[in-house]
């Protein structure tokens, strides 16, 4: 489970994967993502690991409901 952050917008966007390099490529690459197609970089500024895929879906939704 990650948080990244826009350098530029200051914008915050929550999201899990098992593959975090590729992730925030995606995020920053091509603009696939269309909720992170912005001006600006994104960063990690927080992550989570854990140990099954359904652990990290469910803190990445208590994350968005807070």
């Amino acid at each position: 489970m990650y948080v990244i952050q826009n350098d530029v917008t200051k914008e915050i966007y929550i999201g899990y994967t098992s593959n975090l390099k590729a992730r925030l490529r995606n995020h920053n690459g091509s603009g696939k993502k269309a909720t992170t197609r912005h001006d600006g970089t994104w960063h990690y500024i927080y992550i989570e690991l854990f140990r099954s895929k359904d652990d990290a879906e469910e803190r990445e939704k208590k994350l968005k409901a807070h």
